[in-house]
């Protein structure tokens, strides 16, 4: 599975010392990674402050782009989704980003469920404990609305969410 992670959506805005958020979730990526074997890319904005152009390094197998100056993580999730046309999972709760994934036929995740997957599998892999919960709430509204057609059967965003969330 490949995934495009939303850096400061993910880590959220009320950390006192960015830098050290940003640091603990590369680790907390790589950790999972090792568990689940994903091909994971995270982009972090360097929108405001940054370089003229854009970095792109790894760290235990997590690639991690830096925006330039100027540009958002959300345009280079664009970019990159829009070239490699694959199946990926984007990890973001940005309605425009969302609303591209779905067009370019990729699925989105909101930030808050991925987030609670990473804590848990952190969690399962410290205690070394499997996970074998089925996640139910797949989170977000926004993104799944009922569509017209069987009540018992669950809309194709639904079910393609659904899928991915069982392989996260």
């Amino acid at each position: 599975m490949h995934i495009i992670i939303d850096g400061y959506n993910l880590i959220g805005t009320l950390h006192k010392d960015m830098e050290e958020a940003r640091e603990g979730l590369i680790d907390l990526l790589i950790s999972y990674k090792n568990i689940k074997n994903h091909n994971i890319t995270v982009v972090f904005d360097a929108y405001k402050q940054g370089d003229k152009y854009e970095h792109s390094s790894y760290r235990g197998g997590i690639r991690i782009i830096y925006t330039r100056l100027g540009q958002t993580a959300d345009d280079v999730i664009k970019r990159i989704i829009s070239e490699v046309r694959k199946e990926w999972v984007i990890i973001t709760s940005d309605r425009d980003v969302v609303k591209y994934t779905w067009a370019v036929n990729s699925i989105p995740v909101s930030s808050d469920v991925f987030n609670d997957i990473l804590q848990r599998t952190s969690r399962n892999a410290s205690a070394d404990i499997k996970d074998t919960e089925e996640i139910e709430d797949i989170g977000d509204d926004d993104i799944i609305k009922r569509q017209k057609g069987s009540a018992y059967r669950l809309s194709k965003k639904h079910r393609a969410v659904k899928r991915i969330l069982g392989k996260l």
